[in-house]
């Protein structure tokens, strides 16, 4: 019994060291208001490079565009889903990048107002003998207008968890992720021109772990623990980091069209251009749920692979004997290619049979996911086998075949040009020779098995 009561204990411990970082930091008493959190743009966009002079940019109205209510489990919500305050965050961005000068917009009817105010003011002290009143300067008026907004909200995208309970003691795992996508561009005030528009996505994850022990640890004395906590991230958090990272883009997207440069030269413009072309170009290439994708073109394939032959025959005692195989695919298109290979392979059977064969196989193969990193292929054919050593029959056997053969392999991608795969083939003989023995009226036939490399040019 208190073998049992160690074990549960351990496991209990177990799920709630795992993810200790929010569980040793539970709220227990009063905590006061401090400066808002940073995001992991934030310092980007403080640290990036200054322009040769900031755009004067106006917002109107950067505000959520999707009209979704929060989500809650029973009844109806008015609160909304995103923070209305849109254009406050994108202001804090472009304050903080040092790449715009920011002038009110949102509320200008208000600053207008008290302009008038203080005009009818001055112009009052001026009749009544008071020289020094001028009148205010001219409003600064904006080079480009910054539009857009957060443009979707979607819920519950991705949901999941686990959970198991043995003997009283259990423990489970939940997640939701939701998605929010923001759409920023910039207009000239001159002409009207959209000079260049921006699109981020941002998922905003929410997990909940918890942990339970119910046991009789004694006679009629039951042991009853339950823990766990959930962790969402904040929303406005999330629009706020999706906000810098379009600024972000705007600012370097705008340096790669020359519609404004870095202070640094010319050096450093084609350096901040570069690293985000190629962060761009990666989460192009990744898909939704975080399926990553690739940019292969080439049409020709070469492998190389080894692994274990097994000899289903009229004898007994199957064993596995080895394979090698050297193959070449020429893709018709992405997902359908012609496949040729070459495959030496050593049979293992019965007591004493070991022979080593060889086998020629022509294939169509089909690709079922051509751009995912994983990615399985079918492929099937015509072939032949035939004779290669002998070792342990001096006389000559006709131990070859004309065969059919189905298999599949599963690559993973580790570039655009190199693979990693397994492989698993049937092979049908159309005679029943393969083992040297002639019984029965069922043909031989094998399986290959094994793992390779490939490469693609």
């Amino acid at each position: 019994m208190k073998l049992i009561y160690y074990r549960s204990s351990l496991l209990f411990a177990g799920l709630l060291l795992a993810n200790c970082g929010a569980y040793l930091n539970q709220p227990v008493g009063r905590a006061h208001a401090k400066v808002g959190e940073l995001t992991l743009k934030s310092k980007f966009l403080k640290d990036m490079p200054k322009p040769t002079e900031p755009v004067v940019a106006g917002v109107y109205n950067f505000r959520d565009q999707t009209g979704q209510y929060k989500n809650i489990e029973t009844g109806s919500s008015f609160s909304t889903a995103i923070s209305q305050g849109g254009t406050a965050i994108l202001t804090k961005a472009l304050e903080d990048s040092g790449w715009f000068t920011v002038v009110e917009r949102e509320n200008l009817g208000n600053l207008l107002n008290e302009r008038n105010i203080i005009n009818t003011t001055r112009d009052q002290f001026r009749k009544a003998g008071n020289e020094t009143q001028t009148p205010l300067p001219p409003l600064l008026f904006a080079g480009v207008l910054l539009e857009g907004g957060v443009i979707s909200y979607d819920s519950n995208i991705r949901t999941g968890g686990s959970g198991a309970r043995y003997f009283g003691v259990g423990g489970a795992t939940q997640y939701r992720e939701d998605r929010l996508t923001v759409y920023l561009r910039a207009v000239s005030t001159t002409n009207g021109k959209v000079l260049k528009t921006v699109y981020v996505s941002k998922t905003i994850l929410s997990q909940a772990i918890s942990a339970n022990l119910f046991k009789y640890v004694n006679f009629q004395r039951l042991l009853e623990v339950e823990t766990g906590f959930t962790v969402n991230e904040p929303i406005q958090l999330a629009v706020k980091e999706a906000i810098e990272k379009a600024v972000e883009g705007l600012i370097i997207e705008g340096i790669e069209d020359e519609l404004w440069k870095t202070n640094a030269g010319v050096g450093m413009d084609r350096q901040l251009v570069a690293k985000y072309n190629e962060e761009k170009s990666a989460e192009e290439m990744t898909l939704l749920y975080g399926r990553k994708q690739l940019n292969r073109n080439a049409l020709n394939e070469v492998d190389f692979a080894g692994g274990v032959a097994v000899l289903d025959g009229d004898l007994g005692k199957k064993k596995p004997g080895y394979s090698f195989r050297l193959g070449y695919t020429r893709w018709l298109n992405k997902s359908l290619g012609l496949n040729l290979n070459a495959n030496p392979m050593q049979f293992v059977s019965g007591s004493s049979y070991r022979n080593q064969l060889y086998a020629i196989d022509l294939n169509v193969k089909y690709n079922l996911l051509p751009d995912d990193v994983l990615s399985p292929q079918l492929y099937g054919g015509f072939g032949y086998v035939g004779d290669y050593f002998m070792f342990h029959d001096k006389e000559v056997r006709d131990e070859s075949s004309f065969k059919m053969q189905y298999g599949m392999s599963l690559n993973y991608n580790l570039s655009d040009s190199m693979a990693l795969f397994v492989y698993g083939e049937h092979h049908l003989s159309f005679d029943d020779t393969l083992d040297g023995i002639k019984s029965g009226k069922r043909k031989d036939y094998y399986y290959n098995l094994g793992f390779g490399l490939k490469y693609y040019f």
